[in-house]
């Protein structure tokens, strides 16, 4: 067990301006943010169940840093201005800000909280971990999720388990006790594990469905987790003592109008004191979160609701000719932009710089790849966007570019910002569920016929090939090297990548006893993953 997080970047100081580093790596700078709270009150007594707030003020200032991060083990780390990402200097303003050359790299570089904070680790999505990664593992410890039931189509069906997308988070726990792995279950809960011991380490957060997604935890220091659920609501919960209390959430049917259903699978992100998502119920939501403490040292939110739009627009409903269409995936972050996808194919970029100025954002970016796009959008160190699609409408455009794209947003109004594309399906109904792993000059895309794809992320050459029992809907991650996937007949693979050119090397595999269709997560040895047999699983060598 390590250091606790008085150390690790909690903010849990009463009465006090909370000092939040929102870009240790972009600048260093350290947003001081003042918040009044005059009158807050909480009720759930509204109709949709909805938690109102009211009477925020809030004030933000924006000062230098001069005072190191501090590394996981306590030692002073090293200030990384101008040196990882050159002219991280000139990153001033107000916070709605991610340089993408902190692709790849941990959330904690923009932000103050070590570890496995979301989905895919960051805003670009492409932080898969923390090594070493385990070389001769077994399983550690094993903990039953459980299972219950959910309804399909009107017709109920029994889950159990975790499932796509289903990656653990990895964090300090807020009280100073060491790390916490906390995963959403299809037992209808947010659960937490200690990682060393598979120990309940916190009470359970209940919602009223399943989760399917990713847990996000707060990135700045606020003891908060937001997590979606098929129970209608996006939720927020305060984590700052022995049971996680809900402080605040977000009905689906709230904004009108909705298209498809009203789950949430997406994993949110939080950027400058904002949290961005997108819904089932295909709309994209700003919320801007006014966190801050009351006089007993308790976190709070106000959370309001500063920009929602509709995901998709009437072009891609008459290019579709139907009305499928919802966001499932976790929406990404690139400078000011925000970027998702939705199931009828449409790739999006919208610019929130301006909501702390009042200005509502602007849809900066637009591309129809042509199919059902789940997974989600992966940004690498140029800006650039890698996008996958499933092959369900078999219509034209999916025909004609394929399930993998390579997009340059930056391309202005006329010009076309294909890289490169190439087929990822065998069929009907086949394609890629799984998000892309980026790692040095690959990119790296599992299909859902079994087969893992290292592609030239220049060309879209393919470089190497694995096949696996498909189908893959675990997203492969990698870290230091090694690339970690799951597939459906249960197995657990680690191969070794070596230079990147030819074909990996198999390092070894372990059987889990039920299809992996959640991502894993790597952190400190070991390796946290759940299975749709109802199991949990932390695996590592002894």
């Amino acid at each position: 067990m390590s250091r606790g997080p008085e150390s690790e970047g909690w903010i849990r100081e009463a009465g006090r301006e909370p000092q939040v580093r929102l870009a240790a790596a972009a600048g260093c700078l350290v947003a001081v943010v003042g918040l009044l709270i005059l009158d807050t009150a909480r009720s759930a007594g509204d109709d949709d169940g909805k938690l109102a707030t009211t009477g925020i003020e809030v004030a933000t200032t924006t000062t230098a840093s001069t005072t190191p991060p501090t590394a996981i083990d306590g030692s002073p780390g090293e200030l990384t201005v101008a040196t990882s990402i050159p002219g991280a200097a000139d990153l001033t303003g107000n916070g709605l800000y991610v340089d993408p050359r902190s692709s790849e790299r941990p959330w904690s570089d923009l932000g103050t909280v070590p570890g496995l904070l979301t989905f895919r680790g960051n805003p670009t999505r492409s932080f898969h971990g923390r090594g070493p990664v385990p070389t001769d593992p077994e399983i550690l410890w094993s903990r039953t999720i459980g299972c219950s039931n959910s309804p399909v189509g009107g017709e109920s069906k029994v889950w159990c388990g975790t499932g796509w997308t289903g990656q653990p988070a990895v964090f300090p726990a807020p009280d100073g006790r060491g790390w916490l792995v906390g995963v959403g279950g299809y037992n209808r809960n947010v659960n937490f594990f200690d990682p060393a011991t598979g120990d309940e380490a916190m009470a359970p957060f209940p919602t009223g469905d399943i989760i399917k997604g990713t847990i996000t935890v707060d990135p700045d220091g606020y003891p908060l987790l937001y997590t979606g659920s098929r129970d209608n609501f996006l939720h927020v919960a305060a984590i700052d003592g022995d049971e996680p209390r809900e402080l605040w959430r977000l009905s689906a049917t709230e904004h009108q109008p909705t298209l498809w259903n009203n789950d949430w699978d997406s994993s949110p992100i939080v950027v400058g004191g904002h949290l961005f998502v997108g819904g089932e119920n295909s709309r994209f939501y700003a919320v801007r979160l006014n966190r801050g403490f009351d006089e007993d040292g308790r976190v709070t939110v106000a959370p309001e609701v500063v920009f929602t739009t509709e995901g998709w627009d009437a072009e891609l409903l008459a290019d579709l000719g139907d009305r499928q269409v919802s966001i499932e995936n976790s929406v990404a972050m690139s400078g000011s932009v925000v970027y998702f996808a939705n199931s009828g194919g449409l790739v999006q970029g919208w610019d929130v710089g301006g909501l702390v100025e009042g200005r509502e954002p602007e849809r900066v970016f637009r591309y129809w790849i042509g199919d059902d796009t789940d997974a989600t959008v992966v940004i690498d160190d140029e800006g650039m966007l890698y996008a996958v699609s499933q092959f369900e409408r078999g219509n034209a455009r999916a025909r004609e570019l394929g399930q993998i794209v390579k997009l340059d947003p930056s391309v202005g109004d006329g010009g076309d910002p294909l890289v490169w594309s190439r087929e990822a399906s065998s069929g009907l109904n086949t394609g890629v569920w799984a998000t892309p792993a980026l790692w040095r000059d690959l990119v790296i895309v599992a299909t859902d016929d079994g087969r893992v794809l290292g592609l030239d992320r220049a060309s879209g050459d393919e470089r190497w090939l694995l096949e696996l029992p498909g189908p893959l809907w675990s997203s492969p991650a990698v870290v230091d090297g090694v690339l970690i996937q799951g597939d459906c007949d249960g197995a657990l693979h680690a191969f070794d990548l070596g230079d990147g050119d030819g074909a990996p090397e198999a390092r070894w595999s372990v059987d889990l006893g039920g299809c992996i269709e959640s991502t894993p997560a790597v952190w400190d040895g070991q390796i946290f993953v759940g299975t749709r047999t109802g199991e949990f699983h932390a695996i590592g060598d002894r």
